[in-house]
């Protein structure tokens, strides 16, 4: 038997939903190891930190004794999932699949422990699948039922397409279900409709339904969207330990609160406390800000690499000073690429991705030089700036580049 407080941080601490609450419960104080299921589209292959919210909850259970099962999509990902995109992903072919999973399983074992994962593919049984066993699937569910996931009703509704290959998707995870025997599968909220299926083709096959544990969506960096890469708001497992940190700085302060209940193992008391503190305003929300990311920075590299990053931090964000280490580029050589164009040669360095974001960097006066003296020229839109050797270009809070020679 599980004692209260451990429960309570596994059912509630960093969960959206689970259907049905009491029946897991039940199934984890039974003692019985679970069979926890949790797939993943190899269409990309980088995990953020949205991800590592369920991950977690993983390794917890993992850690008292239950068993992760990892399906890898390389059927699923060939034939694209929207799941709240409201557009088709493109197809892959499986070699593509393949080279993304290795990514994707090298980040995974950040956070879950490799030794108590089994890694299978979904081609072990749908390597073997027949039309005759599509069609017997397809079978079990009505188009009606399919047309209930939000995804697909909004765009029947705005007349927009819906490819026949996508209400396959549902089925096929569902059925991974089946093929694996799961006891709980795990996704985020976007994914409820997809794990109601596999619980009720479950019941359909005479198994017993698998309990549905769903994550809530973790909020970007920019205060308001969900993470994703596409959107550019999100913290990479990947990424620098100088960029985690600084990436998680820059995270709004209403989600501080949000960020330690879902990344990190901090206490529910000292949790109050920070919540306390940043509703009665008695502390700076620099301060738990500087604290959730050195935490979190830590559990991906290790807490020398975060005292390194949150020392550059304070010298270069709040200190305004330079970084140690930071790319350089010959004056001769970014002129002869650029054709001496300004926005361009901010692309060419690497401090805007393209040369709308160098304007729009610009117009917000987020990028400045560092001349050697000290002194700091804002570069402005339509007005002309003179670069030589020495000098630091800074875009946003982050990004340097050195001139030389």
């Amino acid at each position: 038997m599980l004692n209260p407080e451990t429960l309570d941080t596994i059912v509630s601490r960093g969960v959206s939903d689970i259907i049905s609450r009491d029946e897991f419960i039940r199934l984890l104080q039974s003692g019985r190891p679970l069979r926890l299921k949790m797939g993943f589209d190899p269409s990309r292959p980088d995990i953020h930190l949205g991800h590592v919210v369920g991950l977690r909850k993983l390794r917890q259970l993992q850690d008292l004794g239950h068993q992760v099962i990892l399906i890898v999509g390389d059927w699923t990902a060939q034939i694209g999932d929207p799941s709240g995109q409201s557009a088709t992903r493109p197809m892959l072919t499986h070699e593509q699949v393949m080279e993304n999973a290795q990514s994707y399983l090298r980040q995974f074992f950040k956070v879950v422990d490799q030794d108590r994962t089994q890694v299978v593919e979904q081609s072990e049984w749908f390597g073997k699948f027949t039309l005759a066993d599509v069609i017997g699937l397809t079978g079990r569910f009505t188009v009606a039922q399919f047309l209930q996931r939000a995804d697909f009703a909004q765009r029947y509704a705005e007349q927009r397409p819906i490819a026949l290959t996508e209400m396959l998707y549902p089925l096929l995870q569902a059925y991974d279900s089946v093929a694996i025997e799961s006891d709980v599968e795990f996704g985020g909220t976007d994914q409820m409709f997809n794990l109601l299926v596999g619980r009720e083709l479950q019941g359909m096959m005479g198994q017993t339904p698998q309990q549905c544990f769903m994550m809530p969506i973790l909020v970007g960096t920019d205060g308001v969207q969900k993470m994703s890469k596409s959107l550019g708001n999100y913290v990479a497992v990947d990424e620098a330990p100088a960029d985690m940190y600084g990436k998680i700085m820059s995270i709004a302060d209403g989600q501080i609160v949000r960020y330690y209940e879902l990344l990190t193992d901090l206490p529910a008391a000292a949790l109050s406390d920070v919540r306390r503190d940043l509703a009665q305003g008695s502390v700076n929300p620099m301060e738990h800000k500087k604290r959730l990311a050195w935490d979190i920075t830590s559990q991906f590299h290790d807490a020398d690499a975060a005292d390194a990053a949150q020392a550059g931090f304070e010298r270069v964000v709040q200190g305004r000073g330079l970084p140690d280490d930071m790319p350089e580029y010959s004056q001769e050589a970014i002129i002869k690429s650029s054709g001496g164009n300004l926005l361009r040669m901010l692309v060419d360095v690497g401090l805007a991705s393209s040369v709308s974001d160098a304007r729009r960097l610009m117009s917000q006066n987020a990028i400045e030089v560092i001349h050697p003296d000290g002194t700091r020229t804002l570069l402005i839109v339509g007005k002309g700036a003179e670069i030589n050797p020495g000098d630091v270009i800074r875009a946003g809070r982050r990004r340097f580049v050195r001139i030389t020679e």
